[in-house]
C-alpha cells in the first residue's frame, strides 16, 4: 500500500474510488490494519504539531520512511505525489511523533492502543479473545495480555467474546465501572455520560466504584443490559429488548415490533445525522430489516413507505411524519 495514498485517505482527499482501494486493504488482514492504526496515531500527532514546527521538512521525511523501513513497516519507497502544505508541515515532525509513539508502547503504563475512527475493526487479542470496535472507539489492553487480561475502554463501542480462562480472569476498565468475566460474549458501549452492557452468552460481573453508599455490584446473564449514567448510581438490569446495537457487526438494522423512536435513534448514531420525528409517530412501532450497506436516504424510504409517512430535511436534518 502506498503511503501517500494512506495519508489523502487521512485527509479526506482520496476519491471514491481511491476511498474504496485504502478500504478493502485494511480489511484484508490483521497485518495491514495494526499498520494503517500505527500510522494515523502518528500522522494525527504530527498534524497537530505541524503549525509550530520549523524542522526541515524534506529532511524530515526522508529519515522517517527510512525508519519505517528498517522497522519493516512498509513496502519499497515509492515515489512522492504533490499534495497540500499540510503534507509536509505535518512530514517535518513525523519523525518526532514516531519516536515518541515507540517510547509510549514501551514505558506507558504496559498498555498498548487500539482505535478505529472511519471503519469498524476486527481485533484478536493475545489470549485468543476476539473484540469488535465499533467506528470512533478507543481501547487499550495489558502488554503482557495471557497473564494479564486487562482492557480499558476510553470510548466508543465494542463487542467482546473472551476466550475461557480461569486462571485469568477477563477485566475491562471503564472510569469508575469495573466489568470482569471469564468466558462470555458482550456489547459494551461508552458515551460521555454513560456505559451500557449487553450480555449475549455467559454471565458479566458490573462493580460500580465512587457510589454514594460505596460499591455496587451487578451481575447479568444472557439476554440481560444495563445503562449506568454518571451520578445516579447503578441502574435495574433488564432484558435486551432488541438486536439494533449490534448492527455494526452483523451489517443489519434488524427492528421486530420496535419502537420507531429507538430505530431512528440508532440510524442518527450510525450515519451521523440527525433525524427527528413529529409527535404523532413517535410511539409507532415498525419490523423491518434494513441493510447497513444501504444509504441512509434509501432506508429512509423503507420506513416511510412501511409506516406511510413522509420524510423532509430541514436546517436540523431530517424530519418524519404522517403524510
Amino acid at each position: 500500500m502506498n503511503d501517500e495514498l494512506l495519508i489523502k485517505f487521512l485527509l479526506n482527499e482520496t476519491t471514491a474510488e481511491e476511498t474504496a482501494q485504502v478500504q478493502k486493504w485494511i480489511g484484508a488482514s490483521a497485518e495491514n490494519q495494526k499498520y494503517y492504526y500505527q500510522f494515523e496515531r502518528i500522522w494525527n500527532e504530527s498534524a497537530t504539531l505541524a503549525e509550530s514546527s520549523e524542522a526541515d521538512e524534506e529532511l524530515a521525511w526522508q529519515k522517517f520512511k527510512q525508519r519505517l523501513n528498517e522497522r519493516q513497516l512498509v513496502q519499497p519507497v515509492v515515489k512522492k505525489i504533490k499534495t497540500k502544505p499540510l503534507w509536509w508541515q505535518a512530514a517535518a515532525v513525523f519523525v518526532i511523533c514516531f519516536g515518541a509513539w515507540a517510547a509510549y508502547q514501551q514505558f506507558v503504563g504496559g498498555y498498548t492502543n487500539l482505535a478505529s475512527t472511519h471503519l469498524v475493526v476486527n481485533k484478536e487479542l493475545p489470549d485468543g479473545s476476539q473484540l469488535v470496535l465499533n467506528k470512533n472507539t478507543n481501547i487499550s489492553y495489558a502488554a503482557d495480555f495471557k497473564t494479564n487480561r486487562k482492557v480499558k475502554i476510553k470510548s466508543g463501542e465494542v463487542f467482546f467474546d473472551v476466550a475461557h480462562n480461569r486462571s485469568h480472569p477477563f477485566v475491562i476498565d471503564i472510569d469508575e465501572v469495573k466489568v470482569e468475566v471469564v468466558g462470555t460474549s458482550f456489547n459494551i458501549k461508552k458515551n460521555k455520560e454513560s456505559v451500557e452492557v449487553i450480555v449475549e452468552s455467559g454471565t458479566v460481573k458490573i462493580t460500580a466504584q465512587g457510589q454514594p453508599t460505596g460499591s455496587k455490584e451487578l451481575r447479568l446473564t444472557k439476554g440481560e443490559s444495563v445503562l449506568l449514567e454518571e451520578g445516579k448510581g447503578i441502574a435495574v438490569k433488564k432484558q435486551t429488548e432488541d438486536e439494533l446495537y449490534n448492527y455494526y457487526r452483523t451489517a443489519l438494522f434488524v427492528a421486530n415490533n420496535t419502537s420507531l423512536a429507538r430505530l431512528v435513534a440508532i440510524l442518527s448514531e450510525a450515519y451521523g445525522e440527525k433525524i427527528s420525528l413529529s409527535e404523532s409517530v413517535r410511539n409507532d412501532k415498525i419490523s423491518t430489516t434494513l441493510p447497513f450497506k444501504y444509504s441512509l436516504e434509501k432506508n429512509l424510504e423503507t420506513i416511510c413507505e412501511t409506516l406511510d409517512l413522509k420524510k423532509q430535511r430541514n436546517q436540523d436534518g431530517i424530519l418524519l411524519s404522517k403524510k
